[in-house]
């Protein structure tokens, strides 16, 4: 089993970064393989909505080769994904937001490739807006059929200047709390493969309300 974490901070050793080796180690601890990227301080495109991903069905965006393409076979192969973001007035980061735009889309348009694996969120944030930003990344995972894991609060901690999360004991506890509930839940699935059926995956049907 493996879990990707995806770093939407442009600082591969800020608040979002630490937060998600916090959650990474009780990961590790049940003896489950992690790896942590960061992409926030890549250049990325942001999806342009031509549809080609769609048509060529080749699992990855076609009118950018960029760290998206680079991840997505990662992502695809992943057990889990595990994405965390900085809050940028009360949204992800824009980075963030091209890479998962453009991930998803592709995962959704070839078949739901994510579909049924494991997902969790994380965000950190100064003062306000985390909720938000926490809510926005789930939805990912909902429109993408994954199983999203909870924690004992929402998965939200604070800080401004990099280290400062380690001053949110509540924090700290939701994140901790988070990656052995990750665990867990990877360990049920796993044991359930070959033993429960999954659900059947329907043909798509788009309704569009203004004809």
């Amino acid at each position: 089993m493996k879990i990707l974490a995806i770093n939407g901070s442009p600082k591969s050793d800020g608040n979002t970064a630490q937060a998600l080796q916090v959650l990474l180690q009780e990961v590790q601890n049940e003896n489950i393989e992690t790896e942590l990227v960061t992409i926030g301080n890549k250049t990325i495109h942001g999806c342009i909505g031509c549809s080609r991903c769609a048509e060529q069905q080749n699992r990855q965006c076609v009118s950018f080769n960029d760290s998206v393409n680079e991840l997505l076979p990662k992502m695809f192969a992943a057990d889990g994904i595990v994405l965390g973001s900085p809050v940028y007035f009360a949204g992800i980061n824009g980075t963030m937001k091209s890479f998962l735009d453009r991930a998803f889309f592709v995962s959704w348009v070839n078949g739901g490739l994510l579909r049924l694996k494991v997902g969790a969120s994380v965000v950190a944030v100064r003062r306000s807006g985390g909720s938000a930003a926490f809510d926005q990344l789930n939805k990912y995972f909902q429109i993408s059929e994954l199983t999203t894991v909870g924690s004992c609060y929402w998965n939200i901690i604070h800080g401004f200047i990099p280290g400062e999360i380690n001053q949110d004991l509540e924090g700290l506890r939701i994140v901790r709390t988070l990656g052995r509930n990750l665990a867990w839940l990877l360990k049920l699935v796993e044991h359930g493969r070959g033993h429960v059926v999954p659900p059947v995956l329907e043909e798509p049907v788009m309704t569009n309300f203004v004809r």
